[in-house]
């Protein structure tokens, strides 16, 4: 942007000195008009006419985009606050994870089961083979 307003500058300085070595008199007709005066004058109007269409044109792109820029700082901001909260959040969960690992570092004692012995086991499986296989009587809605 700076670039831009230093070619600028030495522009307008070059139309000038132009301008001032340029002092005849001219007559510029435009459609029904008729306007005469030096040289001089005519350039530095032409110049300052065309720096003026110019700037006029190139006024909404420059508009829209600090309006761009402005909405995009914003949405920054935004985002950085919502990081922020974020990173907050984990931190607090981190602390809670650790305090709860440290808490669980002990296991809770597991109830063991009564221990079945082999012998226990075999002696029940023999008595199922001893006794005769007793057929179940059938319920009342078998019967006749």
């Amino acid at each position: 942007m700076q670039l831009i307003l230093i070619l600028g500058i030495i522009v307008a300085i070059g139309a000038v000195v132009f301008a001032l070595q340029n002092i005849a008199p001219v007559t510029v007709t435009l459609a029904l008009w008729t306007f005469e005066g030096s040289l001089a004058l005519v350039l530095l109007f032409a110049v300052g006419l065309g720096a003026l269409i110019a700037g006029l044109l190139s006024s909404p792109t420059v508009i829209r985009g600090q309006w761009t820029i402005g909405r995009q700082r914003s949405r920054i901001a935004e985002l950085e606050r919502q990081l922020a909260a974020l990173e907050q959040g984990r931190r607090e969960l981190e602390t809670e994870l650790a305090r709860r690992s440290t808490l669980d570092a002990t296991p809770a004692p597991v109830a063991e089961k009564p221990y079945v012995g082999l012998r226990a086991l075999l002696s029940a499986a023999d008595r199922e083979r001893d006794s005769p296989a007793q057929p179940t009587p059938p319920r009342d809605e078998e019967r006749p």
